[in-house]
């Protein structure tokens, strides 16, 4: 996997680049969303592995399925991903590109793993201990793992908060193989 997110960095900071320039983000948001869904459709992703489809061919099925879909720069994007054999990258592409915009508007995503499932107050309260610990925004997924038995983790980044029983089971049991 994190071969896939090496060959979408770059892609990813070019597109990010455009829309920093164009202050498109939202088009480019969009644009993104729609040419990942492409590429990952059964029947496209047939196509862009079959090395009997020319690379033209290839080019004018999907950009007549965006038609109306992208702007000049969006058509150029596909052209280069299918120029470099990259446009099954599409969705990783998509993912890099939503979170450089996210920091760029001052958000950080947080998944959220929890023991049961909280209510919405209980979230509420989560994402505001959140936000004045990153002192960003913060947009929270919320996930239920049973095997964490009681408590919360939350993922921001490369930042972990471990406050699960699990978590502290498995700490203790680390302590006294010591």
């Amino acid at each position: 996997m994190a071969e896939l997110s090496t060959i979408a960095r770059p892609y990813a900071e070019a597109v990010f680049k455009l829309a920093k320039q164009g202050n498109n983000f939202a088009d480019w948001s969009k644009m993104l969303e729609f040419t990942s869904a492409i590429s990952a459709d059964a029947t496209m992703q047939s196509m862009i592995g079959d090395p009997n489809v020319q690379s033209t061919d290839l080019e004018k099925t999907f950009l007549a399925v965006c038609e109306g879909k992208l702007n000049d720069d969006g058509k150029r994007m596909v052209r280069v991903l299918i120029d470099n054999n990259r446009l099954g990258v599409l969705p990783a592409i998509r993912d890099q590109y939503e979170l450089l915009k996210a920091a760029e508007q001052g958000e950080v995503e947080a998944l959220v793993e929890t023991a049961m499932p909280l209510n919405d107050t209980q979230v509420s309260d989560l994402v505001s201990m959140l936000k004045k610990r990153f002192k960003k925004e913060v947009r929270a997924k919320v996930t239920v793992n049973a095997g964490l038995i009681g408590g919360v983790k939350v993922t921001v980044g490369d930042v972990v908060i471990d406050a699960s029983v699990r978590g502290r089971l498995d700490q203790m049991a680390t302590t006294l193989k010591q």
